[in-house]
């Protein structure tokens, strides 16, 4: 990028910048007013803008042109040229955002070098928040049970899209992850991405957070809003957005622009909207906590991702990914997993999803036992404990229960959770618990275990009308 617009009322002065620019290899364009000053920029946004601050038969001054540029294209860098230069004007222009400030009649090697220095530093300033968000935006999707296939194939459909997208599913199951996915794989994939954690801002700073603020100490402090132009924004736990802030919100989103706090311009931005959250909002709306019309301009594409649970078959190849993980980022050992550590981590509980099985690797790697195999005796102890001979120690609601019925408990509950495990999968369940696959069906329709679809994988559980008929 090497496209110079200078904006001078003196016709000499534009066309010697533009000449000496031109014989350094810049491509220049010209304006002298106002009106022809920000045509020229809304039709394209110029790599730099050397701007005089006094601009006879205009309707705004250099001053204007300056707030103007550096609200709807802040990467644009500024130098401001005046004849009529002082202090004042000088640390006005600076405060507004300009790179510098050079009085006429100035030396052009003095204006060259400044120019070079504005467009390394704007240069440095694009390839640095591209490196930032290449850093931060990790947006590895890891799997490979249907109901991850489920979720990619849907996620795929909206990437090369700009419609709203609002992702459902229990706390810690990546729906940021998914999010990031979107963002990468999108046309707006070099653009920021900006994470808006509901939660976590307290509600009385939630408006300049979002939309920035104007002081006049201060000058314009840019928010999470102002950030994310003509990238994508994404609303994490949006349920816990104040109410007084949603309707804002919802302005934003037909509008497309807003106002900081304590501002009067309008500042426009082009954003893609992406939400998540893991409460029913139809609910929330019911109860009065969430807008009804917010929701229906959020929900346009809704896309479930799926808990751990509904995806047991990936829980192999998400650990080995969080252990690759934890040794680039930290130089923890870079251990395998055992089948017994495997075989139990497929069979726990996973109240916290994907997050909860990260925070469990990056625990066995810190406190582990050498660089071998991760031991299923490494992982947390769940349900009934062995004994040091062996034996298993019984809980006390199954050793209540006579033998039959004690056994059928066993039984459902071993097969619910190999069924899972295998993801849905009748033939490998078989082969694991040694049964044939026909004996395995009949021993399932006995204990009153089926298998339906979710999330786009088959998932047993016990079919409730057949256990009230019992």
């Amino acid at each position: 990028m090497s496209d110079i617009l200078i904006v001078d009322d003196e016709r000499d002065i534009r066309e010697l910048v533009s000449d000496i620019l031109e014989d350094e290899g810049y491509s220049t364009r010209k304006a002298g007013t106002s009106d022809e000053a920000m045509a020229q920029i809304n039709s394209e946004a110029p790599a730099l803008l050397i701007l005089d601050i006094w601009l006879k038969d205009s309707r705004m001054d250099g001053i204007d042109i300056l707030k103007t540029v550096k609200r709807d294209n802040p990467d644009v860098p500024v130098v401001i040229i005046s004849g009529h230069g002082n202090i004042e004007i000088a640390v006005a222009a600076i405060k507004q955002g300009a790179y510098d400030f050079i009085e006429k009649p100035f030396n052009i090697d003095q204006l060259l070098v400044v120019i070079r220095r504005a467009m390394e530093a704007s240069r440095l300033r694009r390839e640095n928040a591209s490196l930032k968000r290449r850093e931060v935006t990790s947006a590895d999707m890891i799997g490979r049970s249907a109901a991850y296939r489920g979720l990619v194939g849907q996620l795929d459909k909206v990437t090369k899209s700009n419609g709203r997208v609002m992702l459902t599913g229990p706390a810690g199951s990546g729906k940021e992850i998914a999010a990031r996915y979107i963002h990468a794989n999108s046309n707006r994939a070099n653009a920021p991405f900006v994470s808006v954690n509901c939660a976590s801002i307290a509600p009385e700073r939630m408006e300049e957070v979002l939309f920035g603020r104007e002081t006049p100490d201060r000058g314009v402090e840019p928010g999470l809003l102002e950030e994310g132009h003509g990238g994508v924004v994404y609303f994490d736990e949006v349920a816990d957005m104040p109410v007084g802030t949603q309707s804002k919100i919802l302005r934003v989103l037909v509008d497309q622009q807003f106002q900081r706090v304590g501002g009067t311009d309008k500042v426009r931005v082009d954003l893609r909207v992406i939400s998540s959250t893991n409460r029913d909002l139809e609910s929330e709306i019911a109860n009065g906590s969430f807008r009804q019309e917010l929701f229906h301009r959020l929900n346009v594409v809704p896309i479930a991702v799926p808990s751990l649970e509904e995806r047991r078959e990936d829980i192999p190849v998400l650990a080995e990914h969080f252990i690759a993980a934890c040794h680039q980022a930290q130089g923890l050992p870079l251990r395998e997993l055992s089948e017994e550590a495997v075989a139990l981590m497929q069979t726990m509980i996973w109240p916290g999803n994907v997050r909860q099985l990260k925070n469990l690797v990056e625990r066995v790697l810190i406190l582990g036992e050498g660089t071998g195999p991760i031991e299923a005796r490494e992982l947390p102890e769940e349900g009934d404990k062995g004994t040091d001979d062996g034996r298993m120690v019984m809980s006390g609601a199954l050793a209540a229960l006579p033998l039959r019925e004690a056994r059928e408990a066993f039984e459902r509950e071993y097969l619910l959770t190999q069924i899972n495990r295998f993801g849905g999968n009748i033939s490998r369940t078989a082969a694991f618990v040694g049964m044939e696959r026909s004996a395995l069906h009949r021993k399932l329709k006995s204990l009153g275990v089926v298998t339906t679809n979710k999330a786009g994988a088959r998932v047993a559980h016990v079919d409730e009308a057949q256990e009230a008929a019992e």
